[in-house]
């Protein structure tokens, strides 16, 4: 995989712990998408909260979501593909805030990640509910490209990349696991690329 686009990580890079096995490192921001791209303006965005909640489902405009608080930060990006990105600049809004915002069921134990063009992707809520994980609209300080899965995409940086959805528009909150696209296809039901759970057994 060394070569123009990917490097082996140096030992001092690898010394440093924040490089999964079997990774090497991006010089540019490879994109990779299943299907076609969808586009979605900001006008029309929105996202949707529903499944083991209180009341009725809660839905999120891009107003309301310019609206809450704002953190701009720095996360690694992890691909399944076997390679990652350090240091990518981010400006987003917490999941736990936007989560925040329904009373959640006990009940609640997963969310399916519901995206515009149909994926889905499945996190356990204690995976999903982590300080540092956001839904995101910009990347190094510019609106977030399609192609990276513009206008919004959830960031969950410990989990292998295709946990963070490109063109997020639904949480879906689960009393019982269910497979997104990529699981019902042979990979890993949760994706810890520490333990390169890339596949499913």
């Amino acid at each position: 995989m060394d070569g123009k686009y990917f490097r082996k990580p140096t030992s001092a890079e690898r010394s440093e712990g924040r490089i999964p096995p079997g990774q090497h490192l991006a010089n540019g921001f490879p994109v990779l998408t299943y299907g076609d791209v969808p586009v979605v303006s900001t006008d029309t965005w929105q996202l949707r909260l529903w499944g083991e909640i209180e009341g009725e489902e809660y839905i999120l405009s891009w107003t309301d979501l310019m609206a809450m608080p704002q953190v701009n930060f720095t996360a690694d990006f992890h691909c399944v593909t076997r390679w990652s990105k350090l240091d990518v600049r981010w400006t987003g809004v917490r999941l736990i805030d936007i989560c925040d915002r329904v009373v959640r069921l006990p009940t609640a134990r997963f969310v399916m990640q519901h995206c515009y063009g149909g994926y889905t992707t499945n996190v356990p809520v204690e995976d999903f509910l982590r300080s540092e994980n956001y839904l995101v609209h910009s990347l190094n300080d510019a609106p977030l490209p399609r192609a990276h899965g513009g206008p919004a995409r959830t960031l969950v940086p410990h989990l292998y990349a295709w946990k963070s959805a490109k063109w997020i528009c639904g949480f879906e909150f689960l009393p019982t696991d269910s497979s997104g696209f990529w699981e019902r296809n042979g990979y890993h039901r949760r994706g810890d690329p520490w333990a390169e759970e890339r596949f499913s057994d």
